[in-house]
């Protein structure tokens, strides 16, 4: 029962682009005495930093096809924003490592 009270009986959230790395974070200054208790949950839990849905989730205990419904909501009333997480940099070619390394052994 607890999923469908906090979905309001939607079907769908009127925003779907939350996946587990997406990272959630709290507008300061937003008025939250109207928002559902977990509605506020999520904004406290994000005033320090920004947060992931995956941690969101869990400290909510909501899965997270559940847990877009508020966060569609807390996004539609201006009370968060987010933003995709920093990709994994990588790793340097190695070939053009070698290529460099072999022209500085020349040089020097």
């Amino acid at each position: 029962m607890r999923p469908f009270v906090i979905a309001g009986g939607r079907p769908i959230p009127s925003r779907n682009h939350f996946d587990h790395h997406t990272l959630v974070i709290s507008r300061p200054g937003t008025p939250r005495s109207h928002l559902t208790a977990e509605h506020r949950r999520v904004v406290e839990l994000c005033l320090p930093g920004a947060l992931s849905v995956a941690e969101i989730g869990s400290h909510l205990d909501l899965p997270v096809s559940v847990l877009c419904f508020p966060l569609a909501d807390l996004m539609d009333t201006g009370h968060i924003t987010t933003r995709a997480p920093i990709p994994t940099a990588q790793l340097p070619d190695e070939d053009l490592l070698r290529a460099v390394l072999d022209g500085l052994r020349r040089r020097f």
